[in-house]
């Protein structure tokens, strides 16, 4: 970009103001949320601010401006249904406290994108951040800066756990799995989300923990990509040697695939192969058979996702403990046919 602040110096408003081609007046009244800017106008601006990572000056802009009432939201892959749920119940949460949401979309493999959707939303004055970044890089590039806001992050690391509030991927993985030995299957193979992903990483441990607490030979878990595509590849290609009883899968479309295939090979479900999801997508109680699966209750996770950024009410629950997900056991499992 030509006309950039020169280097070393941060850049002012009137940096902002020239490389947009407005007045220094309007980009004030961006950041004041005034009703009167048209949206190409303030959308303009907003990209200027978010390319020279200009951040305004917050002490000055409290003299003259009331609080924004927004929290950012920074997430990759929201299409999936984890984080769409998620980003849903946070927007929920947020307009029964007076607040509204903005997200910020990145892509999770580049630092620059992750970069810029950070100073995308300081710059508008975000009172609070969520980091909804199914991928660890994204952590490893957000320690590498500096957060003036109060965030939160509904995936678990491990690297910075005050800020951490998530569902209990293990423990469901765990109840799944439970459920699968508990009916009497011992050949159970597991098929699990991409490998850059904290909750398919978190969904194999409990998997391979809950194996082993209950002294279960175990085979090495599937590495899949969530598509329903590849579950019915998989599936395919597991019925070629069909030395299993059950599949717990890491997600319900990789499931659907599984049943599919299943279904292809002329064998029955749960008769011939029990088959476990994750997530209970409003679609799997209409799966066929209707699918056994763990279900995460994401209303829970926006309040309390909201609750921590902004202060828990007196006598509520601990907003940063973990949401343990529930089993939710339909028609596709049952005892295996020995």
């Amino acid at each position: 970009m030509s006309d950039e602040p020169s280097k070393g110096r941060a850049p002012s408003i009137r940096d902002v103001a020239r490389l947009a081609g407005v007045s220094h007046q309007t980009v004030s009244r961006v950041l004041n949320h005034h009703p009167s800017i048209r949206p190409e106008t303030k959308q303009r601006v907003l990209d200027v601010m978010a390319e020279v990572q200009y951040q305004p000056n917050r002490a000055a802009r409290a003299l003259v401006t009331s609080r924004s009432h927004t929290i950012g939201i920074l997430s990759s892959q929201s299409t999936q249904y984890g984080p769409a749920s998620s980003i849903t119940a946070i927007e929920a949460a947020a307009r029964e406290a007076g607040y509204w949401v903005s997200t910020a979309n990145i892509d999770a493999s580049d630092d620059r994108s992750i970069a810029d959707g950070l100073a995308h939303l300081v710059a508008q004055g975000v009172e609070g951040l969520v980091v909804i970044a199914p991928q660890a890089r994204v952590f490893d590039t957000l320690a590498q800066r500096s957060i003036d806001v109060p965030y939160v992050s509904l995936q678990s690391t491990g690297q910075d756990p005050d800020h951490t509030l998530s569902v209990d991927q293990i423990a469901g993985a765990r109840l799944a799995t439970r459920h699968l030995i508990e009916l009497g299957h011992r050949n159970i193979y597991h098929l699990t989300g991409p490998q850059d992903w904290i909750e398919a990483e978190a969904r194999m441990r409990g998997f391979l923990e809950e194996m082993s607490a209950s002294d279960v030979p175990t085979t090495a878990p599937i590495l899949g990509d969530w598509t329903a595509d590849f579950g019915y590849y998989a599936g395919r290609e597991l019925l070629t040697v069909r030395d299993f009883t059950a599949i717990f899968s890491s997600n319900d479309q990789m499931a659907l695939g599984l049943m599919h295939a299943i279904r292809d090979a002329g064998l029955e479900i749960p008769r011939d192969v029990s088959i476990v999801g994750f997530d209970d997508i409003p679609e799997a109680a209409h799966f066929w058979p209707p699918l056994t699966t763990v279900r995460q209750d994401f209303a829970e996770l926006g309040r309390r996702c909201v609750a921590l950024l902004l202060g828990s009410d007196a006598g509520a629950p601990e907003p940063r403990d973990a949401i343990v997900p529930e089993l939710v056991v339909r028609s596709s499992t049952g005892r295996p046919a020995f």
